[in-house]
């Protein structure tokens, strides 16, 4: 086992910036107990978490664990494990965690494990991380670590997870990647999580003014109360998606987050797919967050603004509950539109700032450079 002199094992969490220093720091407040228990025999742990953007200029998991190994020879840590939320690949693959026990460090991936319960399954990845390349394993079984099959409950709880292939010259002698379909899924949901989408709306001021104020425009027209009346519950459905999807196709184009692969492989065609899919959910699910906002807003104004007579002498019908809801879902779809063309007024760098987490920003100003030159 790798324990310092003092007879306790120090742990360096190694976090990208943003959400994986936030997860890091979460999890450090209860990993030095957890780890105690778990490896028993009276070991002793200490975790340290370590801000800095270690994934900086490049994405490849080789170079990575290189970057990692030299941070953890300059410091007196006994395991560096490095979490990043950036999607890492592997010849054709997508790395969940990298391994190296000859050095005691671990590179994981955040994304692979998932849009929902990530601090639980990050705390799980990590504590087996640390307690394999300690030489323990969580049953309190001893015996190098060699001969100990790595993360086995860790990898059975997130199928399909399995042993990736490692090249000779590499840091690491052991990684884990997913595949298939679900693991598609998986790391593209990880992705769109990572990217925090719901951070969209307060991002892009200038279009939610634009919405706004077209919704409030629009909510007093006499012409609006009347198409809405007309409008069955199907074409209000074609009123939003159409004005949702133009929204987002606007604020991709007009912001180019489209990813162009500058490569004909078919493992770079395939990450550029990955990264399409993962810029129109984020961007879709927070023009939706928005849309939903816009219905709420418009309908507290029409509460507050419209007079039920001048409706009805309008429209030829009564002012109800109905009448209220349908109005306010009509006017958001406009109210999109207007934003939609509001967002022209953003910069593209605030555009990204809002859509994108700080690494694949970082990520995605490299690919820009390096296409310029």
């Amino acid at each position: 086992m790798r324990v310092s002199s003092q007879g306790v094992t120090v742990v360096a969490l190694l976090a990208d910036p943003d959400a994986p220093t936030e997860i890091a720091q979460r999890m450090a407040r209860v990993l030095p107990a957890r780890l105690a228990d778990k490896s028993g025999q009276g070991r002793k742990f200490d975790v340290e978490v370590v801000s800095e953007p270690f994934t900086a200029g490049t994405d490849d998991p080789p170079t990575l664990m290189r970057r990692i190994m030299d941070r953890g020879r300059a410091e007196s840590w006994d395991i560096v494990v490095a979490l990043t939320d950036l999607p890492l690949h592997s010849h054709g693959r997508k790395l969940v965690v990298d391994l190296s026990r000859e050095h005691g460090l671990a590179l994981l991936s955040l994304p692979p494990l998932g849009g929902w319960r990530l601090q639980t399954r990050a705390r799980r990845a990590v504590e087996e991380a640390v307690l394999s390349l300690a030489g323990l394993r969580a049953t309190g079984a001893e015996g190098p670590p060699q001969s100990q099959p790595l993360l086995g409950p860790f990898v059975s709880r997130l199928a399909p997870v399995h042993r990736g292939q490692v090249g000779e010259e590499e840091t690491a002698d052991l990684r884990y990647v997913v595949s298939g379909p679900r693991g598609y899924l998986r790391v593209l949901v990880g992705m769109v999580r990572a990217n925090r989408p719901w951070r969209l709306v307060p991002g892009l001021s200038k279009a939610l003014a634009a919405a706004l104020a077209t919704g409030a425009v629009a909510t007093v027209n006499s012409t609006i109360w009347s198409l809405a009346e007309t409008l069955s519950a199907p074409r209000l459905v074609i009123a939003t998606v159409g004005s949702v999807a133009l929204m987002v196709g606007w604020l991709i184009i007009d912001a180019q987050l489209w990813h162009r692969s500058t490569e004909a492989s078919p493992e770079e065609r395939q990450r550029a797919r990955l990264y399409n899919v993962s810029t129109v959910m984020t961007v879709g699910i927070g023009v939706l967050v928005c849309y939903g906002g816009l219905i709420v807003i418009n309908l507290v104004w029409a509460l507050f603004i419209i007079n039920g007579q001048v409706f009805a002498s309008v429209t030829r019908t009564p002012l109800h509950a109905a009448e209220y809801m349908t109005l306010s879902w009509f006017v958001a779809s406009v109210a999109t539109v207007g934003g939609a063309l509001g967002s022209g007024l953003e910069s593209d760098e605030a555009i990204r700032a809002a859509a994108y987490s700080k690494r694949e920003q970082e990520r995605r100003r490299m690919l820009q450079d390096d296409h310029d030159d």
